[in-house]
Parts: C-alpha cells; sequence; structure tokens
C-alpha cells in the first residue's frame, strides 16, 4: 500500500528512511507547537485552544502534502507570519483577533484562487535561474541565523546588532557538540545524522540537568475557544488592504521559496517531466488549501516549512516523510510534556548543519552578469539579516528589473517578474506611510 501511495523505490528509498526523515522535520519543526500559542495568546486568545488549532493544522495540511503531491515537505502555522497577526494586525493597527483570522481566510482565498487559476505557476516559471539558484542558499542562511540565534551562539549587542554570545553558555556548547556529530556522521555517510545529533543533545541535556523531564502524556486543551471565531466585518476597510497584501506577499513567497529551495535539495524539482510538474503544482494546492483550515481552526497563516530541508537531508524524499511529520503532530496533541524535552538548542546544530549544505546552490548563479549576480546576492542575505523570506524576494525582484531597465536589458525581464517588483513596492509604501 505504501509503495502503490508513495512510489518508494521509483525515489529510491524506504520506509525506514521515511521515517527517519519525518522524525527529524517534525523535531525539527516541533518548537511552533509551544512558541505559536505563546505569540497568539498575547492577543487574548486562549493559549490551549491555539496549541490545538497549531497541532491540527499542522497535520491537516502535512497530510494533505503526503498525499496529494507526494512531497517530504511539512507545514505548519509560519513564524513572523504568527508575530505579524499578533504584533501588528493586532497590537499596533488594534484589530481583534477574530477580525485577523478573517483576513487570514482572505488571504488564503486570494491564495488560493492564484494557485487554481495557474496565476502562482505562471510567477514562479517568471523567477529568473540566478534568482531561483539563491533561494535555496537564502533560506540557508535564514536557518544558520535561526539555529545561532535559539542556541545562544549569537547574541544581541545595542552597538553592533549581534555578537558571539558566551562560550561558558550550555545551550551554545550543546550546540557546538550537536553540529560536530551531525557534521562528522553525515561525513562517514551515517544514515539518521542529523536526528541522532538531535536526540543525542537531548538526551545529554537531561542528564546534565538542563533540561527538566515533566512526564509523557497530558489530554488536550479544548478547542472551541477559537474554532470558527472569524469575523469578517473590517475586511471590505481600506486600512486591511495593506493587511491583505502583506499576507498574500509572505505567503505567496514564504510557501513557494521553501517549496522550491527543499525541492531543488530533494532533487524532486531538477526533472522537467510532466509529472513532477503534476507534482509541484499539487504541492502548490496543498500549502494554500491549509491556510484557509488554519484560519477556521484558529491560528495565523500556515505555510511550507523551511525545516523539512532537514528531513530531506536525511533522506526523505516521498510523502511517506510528510504524513510522518503528521502523524507526529497528532500524536503531540496527547505526548506535549514528551515534546518539551526537545530543547531548542537541540535542533538549532541541524538547522546551522543544512545551511552549510544549501550554500552550495549558490554555484549555479550566474556571477559574470551583475545584473543577474547582484539581485541574487541580496535575496539570500536579506532573508537573513530581515528575518523574512518575502523581505528577501522583494529586495530581489526590485533590484533586478531596476538594474535590467537601466542597462537595456529589460526584454530578458519575464512579466511576472515586472508585476511582482511593483506588487513588492504598493507594499513597502503602504506599510510605510504610518511611520
Amino acid at each position: 500500500m505504501l509503495e502503490r501511495l508513495f512510489k518508494l523505490k521509483e525515489h529510491k528509498t524506504n520506509v525506514q528512511t521515511e521515517a527517519i526523515g519525518g522524525l527529524t522535520t517534525f523535531l525539527a519543526m516541533s518548537y511552533i507547537i509551544f512558541v505559536n500559542p505563546i505569540i497568539l495568546s498575547s492577543t487574548g486568545m486562549d493559549k490551549g485552544s491555539v496549541f490545538v488549532a497549531t497541532c491540527i493544522a499542522a497535520a491537516l495540511g502535512t497530510f494533505i502534502m503526503a498525499f496529494l503531491a507526494n512531497y517530504p515537505i511539512a507545514v505548519a502555522p509560519g513564524m513572523g507570519l504568527n508575530a505579524f497577526f499578533a504584533f501588528t494586525i493586532v497590537a499596533t493597527m488594534g484589530f481583534t483577533w477574530q477580525q485577523a483570522l478573517g483576513g487570514v481566510f482572505v488571504s488564503g482565498v486570494i491564495f488560493l484562487i492564484l494557485t487554481a487559476t495557474g496565476l502562482r505557476t505562471w510567477i514562479i516559471e517568471g523567477i529568473p535561474k540566478s534568482l531561483r539558484a539563491s533561494i535555496a542558499a537564502g533560506i540557508g542562511l535564514f536557518l544558520a541565523f535561526i539555529g545561532l540565534q535559539t542556541s545562544g551562539l549569537v547574541v544581541d549587542n545595542p552597538a553592533t546588532l549581534v555578537q558571539l554570545g558566551s562560550l561558558a553558555n550550555p545551550s551554545a556548547l550543546f550546540c557546538i557538540l550537536g553540529f560536530l556529530i551531525i557534521a562528522v556522521l553525515d561525513a562517514l555517510k551515517v544514515k539518521g545524522a542529523i536526528l541522532i545529533g538531535i536526540l543525542a543533545v537531548s538526551i545529554l541535556s537531561i542528564f546534565t540537568g538542563n533540561t527538566h523531564f515533566t512526564g509523557v502524556v497530558s489530554m488536550p486543551p479544548s478547542l472551541a475557544p477559537t474554532f470558527f471565531q472569524i469575523d469578517f466585518s473590517k475586511v471590505l476597510e481600506a486600512g486591511f488592504l495593506q493587511i491583505i497584501l502583506t499576507l498574500v506577499l509572505v505567503e505567496l513567497f514564504d510557501a513557494t521559496g521553501v517549496l522550491i529551495g527543499v525541492a531543488k535539495r530533494a532533487h524532486i524539482l531538477d526533472d522537467t517531466s510532466p509529472e513532477n510538474k503534476k507534482r509541484f503544482s499539487r504541492a502548490l494546492f496543498a500549502d494554500s488549501t491549509s491556510i484557509l483550515a488554519g484560519s477556521m481552526l484558529g491560528t495565523s497563516s500556515v505555510t511550507a516549512y523551511v525545516e523539512s530541508a532537514s528531513g530531506v537531508q536525511a533522506g526523505g524524499r516521498t510523502g511517506l516523510t510528510s504524513a510522518t511529520v503528521g502523524l507526529l503532530f497528532l500524536a503531540a496533541l496527547f505526548f506535549s510534556p514528551l515534546l518539551t524535552a526537545v530543547p531548542a538548542y537541540a535542533t538549532a546544530p541541524a538547522l546551522i548543519y543544512l545551511a552549510c549544505i544549501m550554500l552550495r546552490e549558490l554555484t549555479e548563479v550566474e556571477w559574470d552578469d551583475l545584473t543577474n549576480a547582484i539581485p541574487a546576492a541580496l535575496m539570500a542575505f536579506t532573508m537573513a539579516f530581515t528575518y523574512s523570506i518575502a523581505n528577501g524576494f522583494a529586495f530581489a525582484f526590485i533590484s533586478y528589473v531596476v538594474l535590467k531597465i537601466f542597462t537595456g536589458k529589460f526584454k530578458e525581464v519575464h512579466p511576472a517578474t515586472y508585476i511582482i517588483a511593483i506588487l513588492f513596492l504598493i507594499k513597502f509604501i503602504l506599510s510605510n506611510m504610518g511611520h
């Protein structure tokens, strides 16, 4: 049955490898189960209900990705998108969390229309070759920055923004140890190197008293406080246009960037066969339907997760990897105490190691042509330094169009690229009008 559903032999993989890939991805992204309720509860949403909504939305979206597209990519409420929901839409602009959910739902409908009509595929086809190559590298740098921060290896500094953290800090030492375990094992071609690294650090952290083991099983809270609590009353207001435009652009390019970057890493985007194109279209459909499901359950926008790259690095190649992730999200509803035994600094080494691997994609950038090379470089480092995949796209697209126009190469620009550059300019103008 699994062979028929996921075509394991065709993808040169097996059930064990896919299960390890799924477990690795889940452990790398499981922080969202605890972080999302903390962020969204600041709006007045019930923390327990958001916890349940997060797990169910992630499981639903990931199952759709598994069975519809057969892709080893997991989806869940997105970091950055949840912060925009809580701290911008609700805290700064003064809308209620129910109205914010209305905005997420409408953005999901627009996103679904873009996908169903083929416009999203047309936009993706318009991404120039050099920019496409730098997406994975940019995501890698973004992952590295997340990993370095969560481990305490990089901390804030009022004068220089960032600096090296204290190497006497246990989390920093655990991260370095985990990174070396993963790097050595992967270099020796040991299967499940990333998972071994995560588990080794987690177990060592418990034995040294740095992580407190609080048990295994607990019953999930009620979903009722956030379920179907959507308010559409403000959706047609002028001030809400900026919110919906921002949500659509971030959802579009966060999810698309992850899908392209991880699919390239899994070598399931290289082939131009009709079957691979069909799978990619289905993957686009899977992540766009997840947004609607998430808003109805009571969580911010759901998106494809960059941490899926860790499962791909562990050998995941098919939807069985993401089906495993979906099952683990459902299990997490009952095993939340066990998950707290995997600290953030245990998954941080996996993210930093992935960044090292993903930077190789920069070799495909056309460095000899500066009109291609400069936007590609901007794509890569602005993703990390602005803490946003969508911002990376914005800087890359706008600079690409400007450079091509003023160097007389405007005929090389795909019409979709012009449209996206203009939309990002409008987004920047709207978002800065109030400042």
